[in-house]
C-alpha cells in the first residue's frame, strides 16, 4: 500500500519536490515538469516523454545525457495537461525541434496532441508519437490500438539515444516508429496497487491466482490464471511476446523484465533465469538486458516481459550509453557538459489577462456571478462523490476518475470565482473555468470538460441575459466540442452517452417553449437515467476497452459524472431564482 504521504491530493506535487531536490545534478523543474539541468546544445532534438505519475523510474526518473530531454508530470495516472506538455517541450527545446512521446493512452493522445498544435503556432517544429507494444490490450491487425507499457522505455531509449547522436527531427521520429514497430510486451499482475490516501487496492487477484495483460494504470489482467511457479511464468510471458513476433528476421533482441513495484528484485532474477534460457534455447541472442523496476504502477506485485527485435540501427541506440537519475548506462556524457550552461528552475509566469471588467455589462456580470455559483457547487458535490466515482472507475480502469473530477472542478471554482472578482461576464467565467479544468485535471475527461466550458463561454459572451435559446444552443456547441476533440461517438461507453441525450431533451424542451431552468433539469433527469443505462454497454474506447467484459454491468464513470453535475447546476437554477437571471 502507497502509505506515507501528506496530502493525497498533492502526492504529486509534493513527490516531485522531493524528486528535484535529490536530483538536482540532473534536473530543473519547469511549469508541468522537469528538464535536463544543462540546456540543449544548439542543432540537438529535443525528446519530450511523460505521462500520468506513480511509475517511476518513468518517466521523469529518465531525463538526463542519452536519455530524454524532459518528462511531463501528470497527477497519478492522469495525462498532463496540453499546457503543462507545450510547457516542458518549450523548455526543453533548442533550435532542432522537438519529439513529445507518451504510451497510448486517450489523455495523453489528446493533450500531447493539443500541445504540439500550440508549440507549431510557435513556430516550434513539434511531432507527437505514441508507443503501443502492449500485446494484450488488442489483437494483431489492430496494433494502433494497444496501450504503451513497459516498452515505452525501449521506444523512449532509442529516439532518445538518436537525437543524442544528432540524428534531425525526421530521423529521431523514424526510429522512434522503428523501435515501436519491433517491440513487444505482456505483463502480469499478483496483486493491485493503492492509490495515495486510498485504503483498499484498485483490484484484487484471488488468492492463488494473477492477473495476464495488466495495465500500468492500476488496471487489472483481462484474463486469470493460476499462479504458476517462476518457471511457469517465464513460459506464459515469453509465449506470449513471442506469439505476437513482428516481421522480423532478427535474432538478436533486447529484453526487460520489469517489476511493477512491488515483487522483489530477488524474484526477478529467479524468472529472468528462466526467461533468459527459454529465448536462447529458441535461438535468440540477448543483447543487455535489463532486469528491474523501470515503468511500475506504485505499489503493484507482478511484472512484464518485453522484447525489441534489433537491426543494427537500433541496436547501437539501445547499447547507447545513458546518465539519468534513475538509469545508467556506458559511459555517458556528463551531467555538465562543457559550454553548455545551466538553467534556472522555471515559475509560472503570469498571463497577461484583458479588462475583463470592460468586456462586461451588468447583465453579464450578474451571470458571471451565477455561473460561478454553479461550479461552486459542482466542485462541492464532486469532493463528496470522490471515492464512489473511483470506485466505479476502478472496476475496468484505473480508479483516477474521481480525484482528476475534483482537482478539475476545484480548480475551474477558483478561477471562476477570480474572474468575478476581476468583473467578467459569464462567457469570460466560463472561459477561464475551462481553461484552468484542463490545465489541472488532466487526463481525458480534464481537457473534454474545458472544451465544454469553454464552448459554452463562446456561445455565451459576457454581455446581455442569454435566453433559453442561447443556452441550449451552448451546450449543443459544447458537445460538437467533445466530439471533435475527444474522437469518440455515443455508443461508446463515455460522458458522450450522458450528454447527448441531456443536449436532445434540453433542445426539445426549449424549441417547445418551456424555460431553459424548466428544461434543463428535465434534461438533466434523462442524463441520470442515461447514465445508468451505460451499465449495459461495452466500452470501444480508452483503458476500459480491454477489459469490456468486466465492464458491463457498472455504468461509465464519465457519464454518471457528467449527469451529477447536471443535477447539481439544475438545483442552482430553479425557476425561484428566474429573477436572478
Amino acid at each position: 500500500m502507497t502509505k506515507l504521504c501528506n496530502d493525497p491530493a498533492r502526492f504529486t506535487e509534493d513527490m516531485l519536490a522531493g524528486f528535484l531536490d535529490a536530483n538536482a545534478r540532473y534536473v530543473v523543474g519547469v511549469p508541468g515538469g522537469v528538464v535536463r539541468a544543462h540546456k540543449t546544445r544548439p542543432g540537438k532534438v529535443a525528446v519530450v516523454i511523460g505521462g500520468g505519475s506513480g511509475h517511476y523510474p518513468a518517466f521523469c526518473g529518465t531525463v538526463g545525457p542519452g536519455f530524454a530531454d524532459g518528462a511531463v508530470v501528470g497527477n497519478i495516472f492522469t495525462s498532463p495537461s496540453a499546457d503543462e506538455a507545450a510547457s516542458v517541450a518549450r523548455a526543453a527545446h533548442s533550435d532542432a525541434g522537438v519529439l513529445l512521446t507518451t504510451g497510448n493512452y486517450a489523455g495523453d493522445v489528446m493533450n500531447f496532441n493539443l500541445a504540439v498544435s500550440a508549440l507549431r503556432s510557435e513556430g516550434i517544429d513539434a511531432h507527437y508519437f505514441a508507443v503501443t507494444d502492449d500485446v494484450a490490450s488488442a489483437p494483431r491487425g489492430e496494433e494502433d490500438k494497444r496501450r504503451g507499457i513497459a516498452g515505452d522505455f525501449t521506444v523512449f531509449k532509442c529516439a532518445s539515444a538518436a537525437a543524442e547522436d544528432g540524428v534531425d527531427l525526421a530521423g529521431v521520429i523514424r526510429v522512434a516508429e522503428a523501435a515501436n514497430a519491433a517491440t513487444r510486451t505482456l505483463g502480469v499482475a499478483f496483486d493491485g496497487c493503492t492509490l495515495p490516501g486510498a485504503d483498499a487496492p484498485l483490484f484484487t487477484v484471488p488468492a492463488g491466482r494473477m492477473g495476464v495483460g495488466l495495465g500500468i494504470h492500476g488496471e487489472p489482467g483481462i484474463a486469470e490464471e493460476e499462479m504458476p511457479t517462476a518457471a511457469g511464468l517465464a513460459a506464459t510471458l515469453v509465449d506470449g511476446v513471442l506469439g505476437d513476433r513482428p516481421d522480423a528476421t532478427e535474432q538478436r533482441i533486447a529484453v526487460i523484465l520489469n517489476g511493477l513495484g512491488r515483487t522483489k528484485y530477488e524474484e526477478l532474477f529467479v524468472v529472468w533465469g528462466e526467461v533468459s534460457r527459454l529465448l536462447r534455447e529458441r535461438g535468440y541472442v540477448v543483447v543487455e538486458p535489463e532486469v528491474g523496476e523501470l515503468v511500475t504502477s506504485l505499489d503493484m506485485a507482478g511484472c512484464s516481459l518485453t522484447v525489441m527485435w534489433l537491426d543494427d540501427e537500433l541496436e547501437k541506440y539501445w547499447t547507447a550509453p545513458a546518465d539519468t537519475p534513475a538509469y545508467r548506462k556506458g559511459a555517458a556524457a556528463q551531467p555538465s557538459p562543457n559550454g553548455q550552461a545551466r538553467r534556472i528552475a522555471e515559475t509560472a509566469t503570469a498571463s497577461t489577462t484583458p479588462p475583463l471588467a470592460e468586456l462586461a455589462d451588468d447583465d453579464g456580470r450578474r451571470g458571471g456571478r451565477l455561473v460561478a455559483r454553479a461550479l461552486d457547487a459542482m466542485a462541492a458535490m464532486l469532493a463528496d462523490a470522490e471515492e464512489e466515482l473511483g470506485h466505479i472507475d476502478a472496476v475496468a480502469g484505473d480508479g483516477d476518475h474521481g480525484r482528476g473530477m475534483v482537482k478539475g472542478s476545484s480548480a475551474a471554482r477558483d478561477a471562476a470565482a477570480q474572474a468575478v472578482a476581476d468583473g467578467a461576464g459569464q462567457g469570460s467565467v466560463l472561459t477561464a473555468a475551462g481553461k484552468a479544468w484542463a490545465a489541472k485535471a488532466g487526463g481525458t475527461s480534464g481537457v473534454l470538460w474545458g472544451a465544454l466550458l469553454s464552448a459554452l463561454g463562446a456561445r455565451l459572451g459576457d454581455t446581455g441575459r442569454p435566453g433559453s435559446a442561447d443556452i441550449a444552443g451552448a451546450m449543443r456547441d459544447g458537445y460538437e466540442a467533445m466530439i471533435r476533440l475527444g474522437g469518440a461517438a455515443p455508443g461508446d461507453k463515455t460522458m458522450l452517452d450522458a450528454l447527448l441525450p441531456f443536449v436532445d431533451e434540453l433542445d426539445r424542451r426549449v424549441a417547445n417553449g418551456q424555460a431553459w431552468q424548466q428544461a434543463w433539469r428535465a434534461a438533466a433527469d434523462t442524463a441520470i437515467d442515461a447514465a445508468r443505462a451505460t451499465a449495459e454497454m461495452r466500452p470501444k474506447v480508452g483503458r476500459a476497452r480491454p477489459l469490456a467484459d468486466r465492464s458491463v454491468g457498472t455504468p461509465d464513470a464519465g457519464a454518471t459524472s457528467l449527469a451529477m453535475c447536471a443535477r447539481t447546476v439544475a438545483d442552482c437554477f430553479t425557476l425561484t431564482t428566474q429573477g436572478d437571471n
